[in-house]
């Protein structure tokens, strides 16, 4: 699949992907990107691996503030890729290491804290300036790209993401009960519609997609309809990618 000529002097494009915990937002950034030929900026990812940092520094997942030397220390770095990213943190590629349901906890905790948001914002808007790029997160329409080209908010019924995250867990060797999954993605979800610093929020000017009933293909299906008729993507092409 051919990737999207860049220009240096002409504006990259951006389409942000929203919403809260198992709504299937990286399956469809990760999709979407392959599809279309953009970056992948996967946020959630970058927010695992400063929590791995600093947990690795002695860093209390909660913890009110992080001390500032624990974040000049840390060198993250992307291996920009379509349809993929790696993380290299201190020099290791740490993929493998932040998808495990302790990291993701402490992710969703450290996220809350303002200096946390503040360190990884330059990094994100940096990375999606030299290239067209899907980004997804909570808060990429609202914060990080208030300006995206197109912005999508995707929802799912909490029962139908528990059981999403609840399968996810049970291919990866993970022990919890479907009662255990469903009350951490509550807390989950009230953390990040209260916190402070950037709360999770439906851009005023995003398409929202309710993805309960809808398989990964036909979420996907829908964003590109959407790109089309906002002129990301030629009709042609996008009839291609169905």
């Amino acid at each position: 699949m051919e990737s999207q000529a860049h220009h240096p002097a002409a504006r990259s494009r951006i389409v942000t992907i929203d919403g809260p915990a198992g709504v299937g937002k990286t399956t469809a950034a990760r999709t979407l990107s392959k599809k279309i030929g953009f970056l992948l900026l996967d946020t959630g990812a970058l927010y695992r691996a400063v929590a791995l940092h600093l947990l690795r520094e002695g860093v209390s997942q909660d913890s009110q503030s992080v001390p500032r030397e624990r974040l000049i220390s840390l060198d993250l770095r992307i291996e920009e890729n379509v349809g993929d990213m790696l993380i290299y943190l201190q020099g290791e590629e740490i993929s493998p290491c932040i998808r495990t349901e302790e990291i993701a906890e402490a992710a969703s905790k450290f996220s809350a804290l303002p200096e946390v948001r503040q360190f990884l914002l330059p990094l994100q808007r940096e990375t999606a300036r030299r290239q067209d790029t899907v980004a997804e997160g909570r808060d990429m329409g609202t914060v990080v790209f208030p300006d995206a080209d197109v912005k999508f908010f995707l929802t799912a019924d909490l029962r139908e993401r528990a059981q999403r995250r609840y399968r996810e867990l049970l291919r990866g060797g993970a022990r919890a009960t479907p009662e255990e999954v469903e009350a951490d993605i509550r807390s989950r979800d009230e953390r990040d519609a209260t916190r402070v610093a950037a709360p999770l929020a439906r851009p005023k000017d995003a398409i929202s997609i309710d993805t309960t009933h809808l398989t990964p293909e036909a979420v996907v299906q829908q964003l590109l309809f959407h790109l089309t008729e906002r002129g990301v993507l030629p009709s042609n092409r996008a009839h291609a990618l169905t």
